[in-house]
């Protein structure tokens, strides 16, 4: 998809650069909002302001947008600091630039700077009633982004044949949430932080904006997005706060659409990605209808609520309220707007890119320093950095003082890292975070790479592992640090069984992440499928030590250590997590659970079941686990109680149906017992010691047939080697019971 710039909005933003900081002259700088104001704050995800009409756009129809613009005042340059959706949104909720939060990326970061003020904390004070529904899994609560909030919606269902970037849920879905939360807290004040994803990619729209944007499917996202923006406005009129809401709405970056050469956002800092819509709707619509033409900046919003409640507004903020850029007499002084990406450095081995914006020019630090000249040349097609040396060199001397050092992001949990790579999102490699400034290549030259690392997540998402071990083998010819993709090379060669060669791949990943100790793991597994327990233990205590080990990496090398009949090293492993108490250690303690059970220590096994449960109560797993061992301990009833709990969590798990089954029938119900074990049978056609049971048991009931169908299916299925006692005495009874229907009397 190729963007063009469309004329309108070449000259509303070199109209911009000449207006006064607002189109009315109204000295309002004292303007404070009544206590308890509603504050409403709209973020749609991945919106570049120029695909707008109220900025001039004609290729996309968004009547609730229009009639918000209405309502408010516009401020013609708005810009993020980084083009990525979780530090973007830090930024807004704290006034705070990516650096001085500590969070750089989208995923391996947290919000670690406790003593920075978020505004839902400050507004809880207050007295506020605080929600938040997000759309997007990066925006996850876990990232420290939740806190202050009574009420924060971060429930978004993985969807695993979904391409490049969509983790996300739809806007409809949120609304209904928000609207639900809203219907509480209307008669209060309250703070209601409402994010949409539709603009992202991967550009699917719901009808009718898929068909009518079938030709530019960004812009059918931004006609869905503004869909849902009009039915939340509709409840908030509804429930008669809209009049008198501060409503603030805006987006957390753009998005490349090809203009640079890239796509989507996060490698580069060019205008699509940075500059966003920003629209600030007063109480009874004060100021409505003017257009600000000062450079305005996301930490702007934070200041602005912050005076117009009356709250308190930290000295050192750099950001100021968009009301005194908006409604003072005299033009601002010139401000000069930070910018940041640190995503190629931490995931492609090339360099970060850093950006300052004044009223006319952008200057981007890079391997090779650009210079452009916004109001000549809004496209950037011109880099004026040789010809304009003094501007370049007084905007990197300003620039110099914004630079914060960086971090190398923390492990990520295993089920996350793969939920992510698998839409695209990649995991940092810390011997990226670590290499010197100027070492790296430009992220411009990472294009080619991008696109065919998206080829190859595709084969690997498909299942086409044949597929796509060449292409992730292409991609690391071009650029071997990329961590992801050893990764997935190992993971693809280990699924063709091609084990060596994965063993040598998860090698790589190693050592490009410095020991991470969830690639040590993946290590120690190879080696144990290659029949080199020594050294997979040996791996595994090391990654142990660390301390950084996720425990579901842990659990999937313990349950294959048990599996292989090491389930006292198993048992070492896992100890440790043990004693924790939250919901990422579940899997764990259930794999912890298999091995006391191998090693023949029920009692133990079953505290582990029951301490999973006292943690998740809807964990399946832990209830079959409990039933499996209340059945050794001959506990019937609460072993049948398990059971039934278990496939009412999940009915698809085919042991549960069988352990409910074998409780019913020392219960006294042999009839209620085959109907369980007919279950587990069609969830799971090889639960062989549940076609034995079965075929016993019916045959004591007089049910022959069924007894026959299923000691067929057992003598033809069941593995030789683990059932040698019971396949002679099977085959015995087969016979029979086929000897007895034939000479069954005709009717």
């Amino acid at each position: 998809m190729k963007h063009v710039l469309y004329a309108s909005q070449a000259a509303l933003l070199a109209l911009a650069a000449l207006l006064p900081a607002s189109c009315g002259r109204v000295r309002t700088a004292a303007l404070r909002l009544p206590p308890g104001t509603p504050v409403v704050l709209i973020s749609i995800d991945t919106l570049r302001s120029d695909h707008l009409p109220i900025y001039g756009y004609r290729g996309v129809q968004t009547p609730a947008i229009d009639a918000l613009r209405g309502d408010s005042l516009l401020f013609v340059r708005a810009y993020s600091h980084v083009p990525l959706t979780l530090p973007s949104h830090l930024t807004i909720l704290t006034g705070r630039l990516p650096g001085d939060l500590g969070v750089r990326d989208n995923t391996g970061y947290r919000m670690g700077n406790e003593a920075a003020p978020l505004l839902p904390v400050e507004l809880k004070r207050r007295g506020y009633a605080t929600g938040a529904v997000v759309s997007a899994f990066v925006l996850k609560a876990t990232s420290g982004i939740a806190r202050g909030f009574d009420f924060y919606d971060d429930d978004i269902a993985f969807q695993p044949d979904i391409a490049l970037g969509g983790i996300g849920r739809s806007g409809s879905e949120s609304l209904a949430l928000a609207s639900h939360w809203l219907q509480g807290v209307a008669g209060r004040p309250f703070f209601l932080f409402f994010h949409i994803y539709e603009p992202h990619a991967p550009y699917r729209s719901p009808e009718p904006f898929a068909s009518r944007y079938r030709a530019q499917p960004y812009d059918g996202g931004i006609a869905a997005a503004d869909q849902v923006v009009g039915g939340l406005l509709a409840e908030l009129q509804r429930l008669g706060v809209y009049r008198r809401a501060l409503v603030v709405l805006l987006s957390d970056h753009g998005e490349g659409l090809g203009d640079h050469g890239e796509e989507e956002h996060g490698l580069l800092l060019y205008r699509e990605a940075l500059q966003v819509p920003l629209l600030v709707k007063l109480p009874d619509s004060g100021h409505a209808g003017a257009t600000v033409g000062a450079p305005a900046e996301l930490i702007d919003v934070y200041p602005t609520v912050a005076k117009l409640l009356d709250l308190p507004v930290p000295a050192d903020l750099q950001g100021r309220s968009l009301l005194d850029l908006a409604l003072t007499a005299s033009p601002p002084a010139e401000r000069l707007i930070y910018a940041e990406t640190y995503h190629a450095r931490l995931h492609y081995g090339a360099s970060e890119l850093l950006s300052l914006i004044g009223e006319r020019h952008q200057y981007i630090r890079s391997p090779a320093p650009e210079l452009y000249d916004l109001l000549a040349d809004p496209a950037e097609r011109q880099d004026l950095a040789g010809a304009e040396r003094r501007t370049a060199a007084a905007l990197r001397a300003d620039l110099a003082p914004l630079e914060r050092p960086l971090t190398s992001p923390s492990a990520v949990d295993t089920e996350t890292r793969r939920r992510l790579a698998a839409l695209g999102y990649l995991s940092g490699a810390p011997a990226a975070a670590a290499a010197p400034r100027g070492a790296l290549p430009d992220p411009k030259s990472q294009l080619p790479v991008l696109r065919q690392l998206r080829e190859a997540f595709n084969f690997y998402n498909r299942r086409d592992f044949a597929a796509a071990v060449p292409a992730f083998r292409r991609v690391l010819a071009e650029n071997p640090r990329i961590l992801d993709a050893w990764e997935y090379l190992a993971r693809a060669l280990h699924a063709t069984g091609r084990l060596a060669e994965a063993l040598g791949a998860a090698q790589q990943a190693v050592e490009l992440s410095a020991g991470d100790p969830d690639d040590v793991l993946a290590v120690a597994l190879l080696e144990l499928r290659l029949g080199r327990p020594e050294q997979a233990i040996a791996a595994a205590r090391a990654a142990v030590r660390s301390g950084r080990a996720s425990p579901e990496a842990l659990a999937e090398l313990a349950r294959r250590l048990t599996e292989g009949g090491r389930a006292g090293a198993a048992i070492e492993l896992l100890r440790p997590l043990s004693g924790r108490h939250d919901r990422e250690a579940t899997e764990a303690k259930n794999a912890l659970f298999l091995a006391y059970w191998a090693a023949g220590r029920p009692q133990e096994a079953r505290l582990e079941a029951q301490s999973v449960l006292a943690i998740d109560a809807r964990n399946a797993e832990a209830e079959e686990n409990l039933s499996l061992v209340d059945l050794r301990l001959a506990l019937w009833s609460e072993a049948r109680d398990s059971a039934r709990r278990a496939v009412a969590l999940d009915p698809r798990r085919g042991n549960a149906w069988n352990n409910l089954g074998v409780a019913l029938y020392h219960l006294g119900q042999p009839a209620a017992a085959l109907d369980a074990w007919q279950r587990a049978v069609e969830v799971d056609p090889q639960q062989y010691d549940t076609l034995y049971n079965i075929g016993v048991k019916a045959v004591e009931l007089g049910r022959f047939d069924l007894a026959t169908r299923a000691l067929a299916q057992f003598v033809a299925t069941a593995p030789a080697e683990r059932f040698a006692a019971d396949l002679p005495a099977s085959r015995e009874l087969l016979r029979r019971l086929r000897a007895r229907r034939q000479q069954a009397p005709s009717r």
